[in-house]
């Protein structure tokens, strides 16, 4: 019989007026690997925060077995900014002991690309202090997975990393036999990772067996069971469950219920996209051009990003691009979105980029654009337009619109200056989507957004009739939302992948061990070509260390806008005291500017 780990048992906690758990009673048993989902704001944090005894419940009680040795990832570590990499994460092993450890090898390989610690100045001894918060959230993580643990608690552990370390920490997590709680909004991880879900909603926590895919399929059913005849049609989790069942039946290697229950359930669900019908409707709004490149070349400062690229973005095609940091991914859609935004007459370093005359294009990139604090959340999307034709004879007024992004009636009315991240990044995806584009280009659009908003912003992409270009490391997003996914690998070409992103993690691979020998060559055997090859290497290390320095800046400077538009917020009366703000937000803003640009210079040394 399995050993319990932490019992839970009729907890409460109340903030101000909302109470987020209300007499909640559960387990975890040696073994369970349990992922934790639910809408922000609705205690996914609270809950593991208590369960792992890091803030008191309100009421009921919290009991861990007597040994338990608890490692606990929060979304702020406690690392001393004093101290070395090397220091807090292999401690005072020599090198010779931690370098025979596979466990650490595995770790330090997996998290940072290597032994040496490529991204970071000076390897190891990199003092951490000066790092940035995505740097520093991979060091806590790697601290905390080379411990020996009963029990893990995670969240969010997969902010900051790309496709190819989140493949790598869920093979890491299902190899070990710790338990495991984690937070996420990543449903590729959940379903690789967990036995087991909590779907916390309004103070209950509701518990499934399975991964993520088995989670959709038993909500699916409980909530036919508690809805009426229209509100079942309207479900938004039946809809999600027909693509799961007709799109990829192996997602879920151990359904817990009848899959002949799963199929009746979405008899009368029609598929999640008419592929057909929705190019007719992108052919009649964007003719036959959208966008053709002709020979093109792709730069930023003297690095040559894509070249002789030869490609057609065409009506109605939807597209998932992956590939390495600093491939060119952003790069390519600045590329794009400039010509568009020129109608054809700003053009890349090299060949030519055809617009299509009819091509009304709305970005979304990484930067949260910044709104009046003082605009209501309806009066924000308002200001766009006031009701949006979805195709096919719908309508929906901004209203409408607000509700399916989640945004009640009451919230409608909240200033933009009180929204968090994610509801902010939420009204920046529906001011791009009440402009009514016929080509959309989403460069890591689920960023600071739960589950339920990413299946509401999926349903409603579903049905847009346009062409969609989405760059994301939530492969789940990429293969729901996408027909076809290209890649960046490096090489300054761009790939089709018929087998998606498992095929370029493959590829990705291969590449990674082709180049490990190289590696490790013994300097004795170089060649006078070889040593020229090492001083270049030399250069690629300044080049990695300039990098970082240009990084910790902008971090810095982000944290420094954040304080400024504030303190604009408090002294919105005070008019000489928000212009000399606003002037320091220009300055920073102007700095940031410039230090992307040489960013992106340096990418290619480094």
């Amino acid at each position: 019989m399995a050993t319990n780990l932490v019992n839970v048992e009729s907890v409460g906690k109340v903030y101000g007026t909302r109470t987020l758990l209300d007499g909640v009673s559960l387990g975890v048993n040696e073994g369970d690997r349990i992922g934790v989902v639910g809408r922000n704001g609705d205690g996914k944090t609270t809950l593991i925060r208590i369960l792992a005894k890091l803030e008191p419940a309100d009421d009921g009680r919290v009991t861990h077995a007597g040994d338990l040795r608890l490692g606990v990832l929060t979304q702020h570590d406690s690392l001393d900014p004093g101290a070395t990499i090397r220091h807090e994460v292999i401690g005072d092993l020599a090198d010779h002991e931690w370098a025979g450890d596979a466990k650490i090898r595995d770790v330090l390989t997996g998290l940072f690309g290597g032994l040496d610690l490529p991204g970071f100045p000076q390897g190891l001894d990199t003092v951490i202090g000066p790092l940035s918060g995505g740097e520093r959230r991979r060091i806590a993580l790697a601290q905390l997975l080379i411990a020996e643990q009963d029990l893990i608690v995670l969240d969010e552990p997969t902010n900051h990393l790309d496709v190819e370390g989140i493949s790598w920490l869920a093979g890491h997590l299902r190899a070990r036999r710790s338990g495991l709680v984690v937070v996420t909004h990543d449903r590729w991880f959940l379903d690789q990772v967990c036995t087991r879900m909590w779907d916390v909603q309004r103070g209950a926590v509701h518990e499934y067996e399975g991964g993520y895919s088995d989670y959709v399929f038993a909500r699916a059913e409980r909530e036919r069971i508690a809805a009426s005849e229209e509100a079942k049609r309207q479900n938004l989790m039946r809809k999600e469950l027909a693509w799961l069942r007709r799109g990829a039946p192996a997602r879920t290697s151990k359904p817990r219920f009848r899959v002949e229950a799963a199929n009746a359930l979405i008899a009368d669900v029609p598929p999640p996209r008419d592929s057909a019908e929705l190019m007719k409707f992108a052919n009649s709004r964007l003719g036959k051009t959208v966008f053709d490149l002709e020979d093109v070349t792709v730069t930023a400062g003297p690095k040559v990003l894509l070249k002789h690229l030869t490609w057609q973005l065409g009506p109605g095609d939807r597209i998932g691009l992956v590939g390495v940091n600093g491939a060119g991914k952003t790069s390519l859609l600045r590329a794009l979105a400039d010509a568009a935004r020129s109608e054809g007459e700003q053009q890349p370093a090299g060949g030519r980029i055809v617009v299509g005359k009819t091509v009304k294009l709305a970005y979304l990139s990484q930067e949260v654009a910044e709104l009046d604090r003082d605009l209501r959340v309806l009066e924000a999307v308002e200001q766009v337009r006031q009701r949006v034709d979805l195709g096919k004879g719908r309508e929906m007024t901004a209203s409408q619109l607000c509700e399916k992004f989640g945004f009640t009636k009451e919230k409608q009315w909240t200033p933009v200056g009180d929204l968090s991240g994610g509801e902010r990044r939420r009204l920046q995806i529906l001011r791009l989507l009440m402009d009514e584009p016929n080509v959309l280009f989403l460069d890591e659009p689920t960023n600071d957004l739960d589950i339920e908003t990413l299946t509401q912003l999926e349903d409603l992409l579903d049905g847009w009739p346009g062409s969609l270009v989405v760059i994301s490391h939530d492969r789940y997003f990429i293969e729901r939302t996408t027909d076809r996914v290209l890649a960046l690998l490096g090489d300054a070409t761009l790939r089709m992948l018929p087998r998606g992103v498992d095929e370029y993690l493959e590829r990705r691979q291969r590449a990674l061990a082709a180049a490990a020998p190289a590696a490790a060559a013994p300097a004795k055997q170089k060649t006078g070509e070889q040593a020229a090859r090492q001083r270049s290497a030399a250069e690629q290390r300044a080049a990695k260390k300039e990098l970082q320095r240009i990084e910790r800046r902008l971090d810095r400077i982000s944290e420094q806008e954040s304080e400024l538009h504030a303190r604009i917020a408090e002294h919105a009366t005070d008019f000489a005291k928000v212009a000399e703000l606003d002037t320091q937000l220009r300055g920073l803003t102007g700095e940031r500017d410039e230090l992307e640009t040489r960013w992106l210079e340096l990418a290619d040394d480094a």
